[in-house]
């Protein structure tokens, strides 16, 4: 079927929306309308082939739709079902056997190959074949989405909504809530503001954390972190030292830092603004790290962990964020701001700006 497409062709380049051929859906796949779909850093990432992915290729891996049509051996979704979709895993390895989908050991193909499941593609322009991210190539008016990236959306929520829990959303809020499941009375501190991190603190907020400490550079982002649950905001271009200022705040240091930036430097300052055994998570796609190994992490014996997608499964903990979301206790409503289709180029360029926080695509 004809559908229409935003392409990358060649590294960095604009978007190109253009009509493409998109193939039915094979074995275990369906055909989703797309209804929205959240825009990531890690299209971004990927679009200057930091993360390698064969182009030209269609990016976009938070979407959501409603099925039109079931591919073969398709039991478990229907014609009409309202879906959001998330990473791919193969269901089989050790990691998908024990409930760690999030570690499959076929992520990277699944994911980041350009192909569906069975290592094929769907799209193509006229002869030539176009990659899909995260096997759903969610920039476009129609996807081609394997079941195992599918999550139900509950019928009482804005299907729009749903998109962007697929990945930013799911990672921040499953670091807090599915990886270091913080005491009551813990301490953390959350560099970068953006939804990863922001989801973080709305998350460290339901867990209980008595002391929030959003930093970032962003004055704006740090008040809607205090909106959504930080006790206390850090602009680290106003203050002479991150670490100083945490401990200030703490009396020894944070019991936990998340950082979301991708940059080395904020993930050793993160690192340095936790206590003796506390813990660090790295979120953010960072390249280099240098520390001291003996001063910063051993000796204290404190743990430098990098987690995928918050260590999330997301057909179980995307519905459960949804659930909190309509009591009232996570309103990642406030993280979105919603574009067009064929505005993709000025979604992308607001992101980068900080002039929007989560920027959603409706098709």
């Amino acid at each position: 079927m004809k559908i229409k497409a935003a392409v990358v062709f060649e590294k960095g380049q604009p978007f190109q929306i253009k009509e493409l051929e998109l193939d039915s859906p094979k074995h275990n796949e369906v055909l989703v309308k797309v209804k929205a779909c959240g825009v990531c850093h890690t299209d971004e990432v990927a679009r200057q082939q930091i993360i390698p992915v064969p182009l030209p290729a269609v990016f976009g891996h938070e979407g959501c739709g409603v099925i039109e049509e079931l591919g073969p051996g398709v039991t478990t979704f229907k014609k009409g079902d309202r879906v959001a979709f998330s990473y791919g895993y193969c269901g089989s390895c050790e990691a998908c056997r024990s409930g760690q989908t999030y570690g499959c050991k076929e992520n990277r193909r699944l994911n980041f190959s350009g192909t569906q499941f069975d290592g094929t593609k769907r799209l193509h322009d006229g002869e030539r074949e176009v990659s899909s991210f995260f096997g759903q190539g969610a920039f476009a008016t129609h996807a081609v989405v394997h079941v195992n990236n599918l999550i139900p959306v509950p019928d009482g929520v804005d299907l729009a909504l749903a998109a962007p829990l697929g990945c930013g959303i799911q990672t921040g809020a499953g670091a807090v809530l599915n990886y270091i499941k913080p005491g009551p009375a813990s301490s953390i501190v959350i560099t970068g503001c953006g939804p990863v991190g922001l989801s973080a603190v709305m998350a460290a907020k339901i867990a209980g954390c008595t002391t929030i400490i959003a930093c970032d550079i962003i004055d704006s982002r740090l008040e809607m972190a205090v909106a959504l649950g930080a006790t206390h905001t850090i602009n680290s271009k106003k203050v002479i030292s991150v670490p100083e200022e945490v401990k200030r705040l703490t009396g020894i240091g944070a019991n936990y830092a998340i950082d979301c930036t991708g940059i080395g430097a904020c993930v050793r300052q993160s690192l340095n603004c936790t206590r003796s055994l506390g813990t660090c998570v790295v979120l953010g796609a960072t390249q280099e790290l240098t520390i001291h190994v003996e001063n910063e992490l051993m000796g204290p014996g404190k743990t430098l962990v990098g987690i995928v997608e918050g260590c999330s499964v997301p057909q179980i903990f995307i519905p459960r964020l949804l659930e909190y979301y309509q009591k009232g206790m996570f309103p990642f409503d406030k993280l979105i701001t919603f574009y067009e289709f064929k505005d993709i180029s000025k979604a992308f360029e607001d992101t980068h700006n900080g002039k929007v926080i989560k920027a959603v695509l409706t098709m």
